[in-house]
Formats: C-alpha cells, sequence, structure tokens
C-alpha cells in the first residue's frame, strides 16, 4: 500500500510562504493498493491536484468521506475524473438517519454553491453508505467506525492490505472522553490499535486547546498520546490548523516530541509526502 498527502490543513490556509512547505490545501489522501486499487480519504480541496495526476488510464476511484463539513468536500465539485464518463467513482460516506448520502451532498454540488447538479456528472457516481464494521474494496480489508466529532455523523477508517494497517482520524477529540483512562473505550482506539501508519487530527497548541474543548479537534500532544497509547509503528500528524505557519507547526511537534513517551516514528503531515507501507 502506498500513502500519498494532497491536503493537510483544517481549512484553507492563507496563502503565502509560510504555508509553503506543509501546504494549504484541505483534507484529501490517496492509498493506493498492491493490485491498483484507489481509495481516496476524503475530497477537500487537495483532490483536485489529485485529480489532476491520476494517469488516464485510471478507470475506477473509491472516495471513502469521514463526513460532510465543507472542508472535506468543497475539492468535489473539481475532481476531474467526476467529469469522465468511463471512470467508475463511488463515493461512500458516513450514514445518516435523517437524509441519505445523495440529498446531503446535493447541497452542496447544486446552484447556488454549485453550477453542476451531482447528477448531471458525467460519470454518474454511486453513492453508498459506509457501513460500520468490515467490508473490502478491492484488496482492500476496511473497517469503519463513528469517532468523536461534532456536527453529524463522522466515522473513522481502518484500510488493510496484506498484513499492513493505516488508520485515517482526521477530525477527531478522544481526549473529551479520556485518553488513557479508558483503554479500548477511547474513540477510535480499536481503529488505530497496532496500526503501521496513524494519520490523526493535531490541529491545537496546547495553550489553545482549553477554549476549544468539545470542537472536534486535537491538540499535538494529544495526537502523541493516543498513538503511544494505540502502539501504532507511524504518526503522521494531520488538520493543521490554518492560523499555523510553518514555523508554528515545527515548534509544536518539537514540544510534544520532548514530552513523548512513545516509540512510534513521527512524520509530519506535509502535501506531496508519500509513505510506502
Amino acid at each position: 500500500m502506498k500513502i500519498t498527502l494532497w491536503g493537510t490543513r483544517g481549512s484553507l490556509a492563507s496563502p503565502g510562504p509560510e504555508t509553503v512547505r506543509y501546504g494549504g490545501n484541505t483534507a484529501c489522501v490517496e492509498i493506493r493498493g498492491a493490485d491498483g486499487t484507489l481509495l481516496v480519504l476524503d475530497a477537500g480541496t487537495g483532490v483536485r491536484r489529485l485529480g489532476a495526476a491520476l494517469p488516464d488510464d485510471v478507470t475506477s476511484i473509491d472516495i471513502l468521506l469521514t463526513h460532510l463539513h465543507m472542508d472535506h468536500i468543497q475539492g468535489l465539485g473539481f475532481f476531474a475524473p467526476l467529469f469522465r464518463p468511463d471512470v467508475a467513482v463511488r463515493i461512500w460516506g458516513p450514514p445518516s438517519i435523517t437524509q441519505g448520502l445523495k440529498d446531503r451532498l446535493t447541497r452542496y454540488l447544486s446552484p447556488p454553491l454549485f453550477p453542476v447538479r451531482l447528477r448531471e456528472l458525467p460519470s454518474q457516481p454511486t453513492l453508498l453508505d459506509a457501513p460500520r464494521g468490515r467490508f473490502e474494496i478491492g484488496n482492500f480489508v476496511i473497517e469503519s467506525n463513528l469517532v468523536c466529532h461534532p456536527g453529524g455523523p463522522t466515522v473513522g477508517y481502518r484500510i488493510s492490505e496484506n498484513g499492513t494497517t493505516a488508520t485515517y482520524l482526521p477530525d477527531h477529540e478522544p481526549a473529551i472522553a479520556g485518553l488513557r483512562e479508558h483503554g479500548d473505550w477511547t474513540s477510535g482506539f480499536a481503529l488505530a490499535e497496532g496500526a503501521d501508519v496513524l494519520i490523526h487530527d493535531a490541529q491545537y497548541g496546547d495553550d489553545e486547546y482549553a477554549d476549544r474543548v468539545g470542537f472536534g479537534h486535537s491538540t499535538v500532544a494529544q495526537a502523541f498520546e493516543f498513538a503511544d497509547a494505540t502502539s501504532v509503528r507511524r504518526l503522521v500528524t494531520f488538520h493543521h490548523d490554518p492560523d499555523h505557519s510553518d514555523d508554528d507547526i515545527d515548534r509544536l511537534a518539537d514540544e510534544a516530541r520532548a514530552g513523548a513517551t512513545g516509540s512510534f516514528e513521527l512524520i509530519p503531515g506535509t502535501e506531496g509526502t508519500s509513505i510506502d507501507v
């Protein structure tokens, strides 16, 4: 499995040199399987860059949405494969008891918010509820479950292939219910436990979190603690605050690393980074 980061911010960063190194696009991660299966995790603005980079011979794409906040879907209308009738696109999203995925996405992909309606897209994408539990796409075995993030159902994904595992928890606040105190009762614990790569929310510094408890995001130190508690091999910090400069992100990672006790490898979430698992 190969993981490529196309967007790592929590919302659009201000343009300028302070955002060049980590990038300014919102959440989007590509996972490519050994058999060529292509998964796209979230469709923030980074998905536009991914779509432009895909070769013409791609004919099947599965997009797994964690939730429908704007920073995770605002790139959908600019994803080039959606405008190709020869590409089979399946969009998976968290189930809701009030509206289907089609109705919820149509609120964005329709006028006045977007000029092209969902039903007018040439690829005619298939919309599916992501099951809570296990399902398969190509050679990938995927587990999905609800995680702590407000504003509608939010899920995290555990993706395994040939004995390797990546976990994706971009918007997640496990500290809201305690980390160490509850072990496997902690939000996202079972999805992350023992993963080779954990991509995890790391939006705030400790000094910022006090005024943002319950917003659904973690501090960098909390991401480190969660990675240690779940015994992952590598932590990718993700969902960087748009107000944080590259230097801020470096500093927060250094501070968290100094206080960490885990043995995992840190990979700062930077656009363009590829990880072979």
